[in-house]
């Protein structure tokens, strides 16, 4: 990962224009090939970003990053740099599961019509160069599925099967890889994240994927 602290303005082109006026900020450029450009405040959400994948050029007083699909452009008009370091990370070993996320994902595996009529498991625990995906299954149509499972589905969730299906999608025997984020309750946020990524959400009951049957009445 690529971090450099710059004076710097920033221009969207694309679907939507956006301008960010001169300021001190923070470039992260990470080894999958996305930018996002991030001030001292917001958390983790960043000013404007750029996915995968893409192309960083850099000339003397302008960073261009180019989407190689799309050719949506973020124009960096580049001040003064304050700062600017590289460092390996290595092979992220991914969110630990507790008890119960590996339990959803056995259940789930067994029961994987959960997800749609004709549905059918490939395999758990499908590895990809980042760490494994908790589920790989095919569609009624035979098209391939990744799942994510997740107690609670939050916005790191949403992230991290992103990065799985990015890598997922570069494999023509795979190839197109939709996703899923499942989870016993998914947060709002997240689940708007999801959509506007072409990620579907769905909603686990525990105790129906274990056959139990509830008795929500008092007598």
């Amino acid at each position: 990962m690529r971090l450099v602290i710059a004076r710097c303005s920033v221009d969207y082109v694309g679907k939507l224009t956006a301008h960010l006026p001169m300021a001190p900020r923070l470039i992260l450029i990470k080894a999958d090939s996305s930018v996002s450009i991030h001030a001292d405040d917001r958390a983790f959400k960043p000013l404007n970003w750029m996915n995968p994948p893409c192309k960083l050029r850099e000339e003397e007083g302008t960073w261009t990053v180019t989407h190689g699909k799309t050719g949506e452009k973020l124009v960096l008009t580049m001040e003064e740099i304050i700062h600017d370091t590289s460092h390996e990370l290595g092979v992220d070993p991914g969110l630990i599961k507790d008890g119960v996320e590996a339990h959803l994902q056995e259940l789930l595996a067994e029961h994987i019509t959960t997800l749609g009529a004709g549905w059918t498991l490939v395999r758990r625990e499908y590895m990809t160069a980042i760490g494994p995906v908790d589920i790989l299954c095919r569609d009624n149509t035979g098209a391939s599925v990744a799942v994510e499972l997740k107690r609670r589905g939050n916005i790191d969730a949403v992230e991290q099967l992103t990065r799985y299906l990015e890598l997922m999608n570069r494999d023509p025997l795979l190839a197109p890889v939709a996703g899923i984020l499942a989870a016993q309750s998914i947060a709002p946020q997240a689940k708007t994240l999801a959509e506007d990524r072409g990620i579907r959400c769905v909603t686990l009951d525990y105790d129906e994927l274990r056959g139990i049957e509830r008795n929500d009445t008092l007598f």
